[in-house]
């Protein structure tokens, strides 16, 4: 159910933030240059390996300068094509990796000397909480619900002992005020977080990155469903299915109601996006 701001769950670390690490990750795998990008439906998506994606992100935190990540699967990119402002927001943004399984293979089939993989959010989460255990990364997570975000929490601390989380809210189910923006900027300032992980849905997750990573400097990544497949709020698709690219089928079959639009309607206008970028 929807909770008033009042209500916003709020976890802060006991201990104070350590101090900042060095603004390399020893033994994180990855260049140092930015990954290349290809044209997506109109979108620049990185053309990367899982991997070097995750390093990307521990490189970019431990930088200490404001970014925004998104992962892009065929619904985020058919938004963006029907929306404008959604659209402007991706094409400015400091890195979009490829989630879905369809994103890849558009990507394979008009960019061929470019092969891009799968960056499947859930584990970049925790290929990131993993490699940052000896970065000494800071993270806060900020999304779901209460109960979601504790079960969260419990279940990364469990996997990554050295893990360092600094913080996290459930933020309302609505429209944020002038006040509550102020207010989750200024908790997630004083937490002395490298990186954000948002986990509040598309498009909303998108425009709340875009617009903390401008105000403080910080890494803002829009993760996705993330924080509820790794908490065990709801169920994965099999491996499977994932690679065949049917995991929306999965999906849909566990929340019809909730999802039928987004599959009925997103994924035409992805096919015809896609393929109105390759002709342009």
């Amino acid at each position: 159910m929807p909770h008033d701001a009042t209500a916003a769950h709020v976890f802060t670390a006991a201990t104070e933030p350590a101090d900042t690490a060095d603004d390399t990750a020893e033994g994180v795998p990855g260049a140092s240059a930015a990954p290349a990008t290809v044209l997506c439906a109109g979108v620049p998506v990185a053309a990367t390996t899982p991997d070097d994606a995750a390093a990307t992100l521990v490189r970019l935190a431990l930088r200490g300068e404001g970014a925004d990540v998104h992962l892009c699967n065929a619904y985020t990119l058919a938004l963006a094509d029907s929306d404008a402002r959604l659209h402007r927001l991706l094409c400015a943004a400091t890195l979009n990796f490829p989630d879905g399984q369809g994103v890849v293979w558009a990507n394979r089939l008009m960019h061929r000397n470019v092969p891009p993989m799968r960056v499947y959010g859930p584990d970049l989460f925790l290929n990131v909480f993993r490699a940052g255990q000896r970065a000494g990364l800071r993270h806060y997570l900020l999304g779901s619900t209460p109960e979601v975000l504790e079960r969260l929490g419990a279940e990364l601390r469990a996997r990554y002992p050295a893990a360092i989380i600094v913080g996290s809210q459930a933020p309302p189910f609505r429209e944020l005020t002038t006040a509550e923006q102020q207010e989750q900027l200024d908790r997630i300032r004083s937490s002395g977080a490298h990186i954000v992980w948002l986990g509040l849905g598309t498009p909303k997750q998108d425009h709340e990155a875009a617009r903390l990573a401008a105000a403080h400097p910080a890494v803002y990544v829009a993760v996705g469903a993330a924080f509820d497949f790794v908490s065990g709020n709801k169920p994965q698709a099999p491996l499977w299915m994932q690679h065949s690219g049917l995991e929306w089928l999965f999906r849909l079959c566990s929340e019809p109601r909730r999802l039928a639009h987004r599959v009925l309607w997103g994924h035409p206008r992805f096919i015809r996006a896609a393929f109105k970028g390759a002709r342009a």
